[in-house]
């Protein structure tokens, strides 16, 4: 086995250990697994049919050695089918050898070795092979891995819900928010992003070289094959896809890629906000003792993590993207383009995965400075000229707007001008004592309350 040194991917090499989670998956000793089951079920399902007569139901010790072939696949096991695919140059066809093999050593099992990819082109074992793979993956892995990223997004809303921020639109001084709502608007995208790459339902299909169950039919025109095939992907736990070519349309992979690239870009604009807050010191980052921040510059502590997170997301999202345009489209019944590129959803998976992990390893380094924050609201108190338009046009007072914009446009506004502006204005004394009283870390609205709601 190569040193990870000489990975030529740096999910194997530099970053093998965070993409570990996904190899059990993805790997190509995984796929071969996955075919390895979707060929036993099948020809278990087979064996069930009582209309199937030159078959019967397998005993459970033969159907408990059918499990443990797969649950105890091994290194050895994958190696011997790919020795077989290097002479047939052909993968699926490797396994059904296999196979073959394998239960030629089982009396009971012996009977059914021409059953073994009954009326089953390879891409009835690759689209159910992959199904599972994806959706056993999403489950596991990537839906806990942005349930952490949730919560931690929740409890920095809730903990810094009242922490006044001044905003920055068009990345000018605007409108104070709170620290915790900021993190409450990203905590409730992620979760609805999240939502939605959970609600998509995985396909399925087994029905021959073209969808028209021709081999099945010649074969047992007794048999009522399209329920049969139904049932049999249905207990698989994947939805029935009764209209294919030779391949299963990938239209349900196309909207799941596209569902995690979006989660993806919710995050991207996460790392970068969270980026340009350290940069402003609303945020420092905990010092981990050993660590160096620059080669040269010994007082620098870099928000690596968020840098690490966005990287890894340019490099998923073009290949989500990518794949989602492209595995729906096949020339005809079939071309073998899709093949190959469906190999890399593990790869974009592995890259958002890092980005995952680096981005909530940054979220934990945090500490909000809030003599920082509270210095960048009382440099700009005309951020308060929006309050006072609001309660000038209340009380009638003609040109509220291009009153102020007069005043502030521009320009930095202390506490002496803005109070001099206000108590000049034609408007309730109750009115301007209220503006009066007003400070910039005040004005903040609803937001520590939809901070803390979140």
């Amino acid at each position: 086995m190569p040193s990870p040194l000489a990975a030529l991917s740096p999910l194997d090499g530099r970053y093998s250990k965070s993409a570990d989670p996904l190899r059990g998956y993805f790997s190509e000793q995984a796929l071969i697994r996955y075919r390895v089951r979707i060929e036993l079920e099948w020809l278990q399902a087979l064996a069930a049919e009582p209309r199937i007569r030159e078959l019967k139901r397998f005993s459970t010790k033969t159907a408990a050695s059918f499990n443990s072939l797969v649950k105890n696949f091994s290194d050895r096991d994958a190696e011997h089918i790919k020795n077989i695919e290097a002479e047939t140059n052909h993968d699926v066809k490797a396994i059904e050898y296999w196979l073959k093999a394998k239960l030629g050593r089982n009396a009971e099992a012996q009977a059914s070795l021409e059953f073994i990819h009954f009326a089953c082109t390879s891409e009835d074992i690759n689209n159910l092979a992959y199904a599972l793979m994806i959706a056993e993956s999403r489950e596991a892995v990537m839906l806990p891995g942005l349930d952490e990223l949730v919560d931690a997004l929740r409890r920095l809303a809730k903990r810094h819900a009242a922490l006044p921020m001044l905003s920055r639109t068009h990345g000018q001084p605007a409108s104070p928010t709170t620290l915790g709502k900021e993190m409450a608007n990203f905590a409730y995208r992620l979760a609805n992003a999240r939502r939605r790459i959970a609600a998509v339902k995985i396909f399925g299909k087994i029905n021959g070289a073209v969808g028209n169950y021709n081999a099945h039919r010649v074969a047992y025109p007794e048999v009522d094959w399209e329920r049969f095939c139904r049932r049999f992907v249905e207990r698989l736990g994947l939805q029935f896809n009764p209209y294919t070519t030779q391949i299963e349309s990938h239209d349900w992979l196309a909207e799941l890629l596209d569902a995690y690239a979006h989660a993806n870009s919710v995050l991207l604009d996460l790392d970068r906000d969270m980026w340009g807050y350290i940069s402003l010191g609303y945020f420092s980052q905990k010092l981990k003792k050993g660590e160096v921040g620059s080669s040269t510059m010994p007082h620098k502590v870099n928000p690596i993590d968020f840098e690490n997170s966005e990287g890894n997301i340019g490099v998923a999202n073009a290949l989500l993207r990518h794949l989602a345009d492209k595995l729906p489209v096949s020339r005809w019944q079939r071309d073998l383009s899709d093949s190959t590129a469906q190999r890399n959803v593990g790869v974009a998976l592995g890259h958002s995965l890092l980005a995952y992990g680096a981005c909530l390893r940054g979220l934990g380094k945090l500490e909000a400075d809030p003599r920082r924050l509270a210095a960048d609201l009382d440099a700009n108190w005309e951020v308060l000229a929006e309050a006072a338009q609001q309660v000038m046009r209340r009380h009638g007072v003609a040109g509220a707007y291009e009153k102020l914009k007069e005043l502030s446009r521009g320009r930095r506004l202390d506490r002496r001008q803005l109070a001099a502006f206000i108590r000049s204005l034609p408007i309730p004394e109750e009115a301007k004592k209220r503006l009066l009283a007003l400070e910039p870390g005040a004005y903040t609205g609803f937001a520590a309350a939809l901070a803390r709601r979140v």
